[in-house]
């Protein structure tokens, strides 16, 4: 059956709003795993545990209705345990079969918590996995219908014989926990969870769908960003953040991605802040990747940065403008530079093609003008 784009497009936004719905703060690891979904490739989330990251995963299949497995790795950890036991009767009868009914090899959505605590049997039968979906096993050959390996770990691994695996991860995010702002919802939503009130994952795309999907960003027109991304990889590579060759050529496959899940069949610089997914090695690169991204790239992303950074500069001045007196010589300088930000920000709400940049401008040029209008009425003017 043939899908419409733009038919997709709407089915898997609509799974991106359910996924987020139970979480506070995980609005990026949601669209991240939703990206993973739909690009085919793997993604790994790196941070401290409780931080929702198996959950995200279940809920997921959950709204997939996908086959789902799940398990923690250790350094004892065989490769039964994941891949499933010797068919002992076909054993018997010279035959090397393995039982795979609810193990990794059947799953469409998978989950692996602490990867890198694998043994080296494991490892490498994970790494033919993830690259060709595929489980090479003695003299079997067994496909397998994985959709995406969502895996997490505490760390980056530094061990040589784990960069293999580690640069499997299309996808990497360090997650960070919930930040204070948000630790009053956090409180309301953990206290619901714990009288056993959850949001039910009703499926709400089916993998015929996500299938479609994957096959569907191949169609994003990817050319008009091409020379930004080569000018991007020679920044990236002269602030010390190397990418591999597996990684410069699979990054086109996420900003396709990235533009579809965004409602478009065509690439712009915006989404090529999916890099600071694709780039960095560790966090301190995860910073660096993110910082050459506002700098080069145009992008809502940068505008709302901004805009944020200045409304939070306008609430500690409104605090301050609040407790001085009418005689304080900085009201006069906090007037001429807002005026001259207002004029700023009213250029960018009339000139910006992007609608959530534009109410955003909005909202901040009204909280500018609260603020002029609050020295006006200090000074009397």
């Amino acid at each position: 059956m043939a899908f419409e784009p733009r038919y997709l497009m709407d089915k898997i936004n609509n799974l991106l709003v359910e996924l987020e719905k139970p979480f506070v703060g995980r609005s990026e690891e949601a669209e991240l795993l939703v990206l993973s979904l739909i690009s085919g490739e793997h993604v790994l989330l790196i941070g401290e545990p409780g931080t929702a990251k198996s959950a995200l995963a279940r809920r997921l299949a959950d709204l997939v209705k996908a086959r789902f497995f799940k398990y923690m790795l250790t350094r004892f950890t065989e490769p039964d345990e994941l891949f499933g036991p010797l068919d002992i009767a076909a054993l018997r009868d010279g035959k090397y079969i393995r039982v795979t009914r609810g193990k990794l090899p059947e799953a469409d959505i998978a989950f692996i918590d602490e990867i890198f605590n694998a043994n080296s049997a494991v490892l490498n039968m994970l790494l033919t996995l993830m690259n060709e979906r595929v489980v090479y096993d003695g003299y079997s050959e067994i496909r397998i219908p994985l959709l995406t390996l969502i895996s997490a770990s505490n760390n980056v691994p530094d061990e040589p014989e784990l960069q293999a695996i580690y640069d499997r991860f299309l996808l990497r995010h360090f997650v960070k926990p919930v930040s204070e702002d948000l630790w009053g919802r956090l409180l309301d939503s953990s206290w619901l969870i714990e009288q056993g009130v959850y949001q039910e994952a009703r499926p709400v795309i089916s993998i015929d769908e996500v299938r479609a999907a994957t096959s569907m960003i191949f169609k994003v027109d990817v050319s008009g960003v091409k020379e930004k991304l080569l000018k991007l990889y020679a920044v990236f590579e002269d602030q010390g953040v190397h990418l591999t060759d597996r990684r410069k050529g699979k990054a086109l496959k996420a900003i396709a991605a990235h533009a579809f899940l965004n409602g478009r069949m065509k690439a712009t610089e915006e989404d090529l802040y999916v890099l600071k997914y694709v780039a960095p090695r560790d966090r301190e690169e995860a910073e660096k990747a993110y910082s050459i991204l506002l700098d080069e790239v145009e992008a809502r992303e940068k505008h709302l940065r901004e805009l944020s950074e200045i409304e939070a500069n306008l609430r500690e001045a409104k605090a301050y403008i609040l407790r001085s007196s009418e005689l304080d010589p900085r009201l006069l300088d906090y007037l001429r530079s807002f005026e001259t930000l207002r004029e700023k920000l009213e250029k960018l709400s009339r000139e910006t093609g992007d609608e959530v940049v534009r109410r955003r401008a909005i909202d901040v040029l009204g909280e500018l003008n609260d603020a002029i209008d609050l020295i006006k009425r200090k000074l009397v003017l």
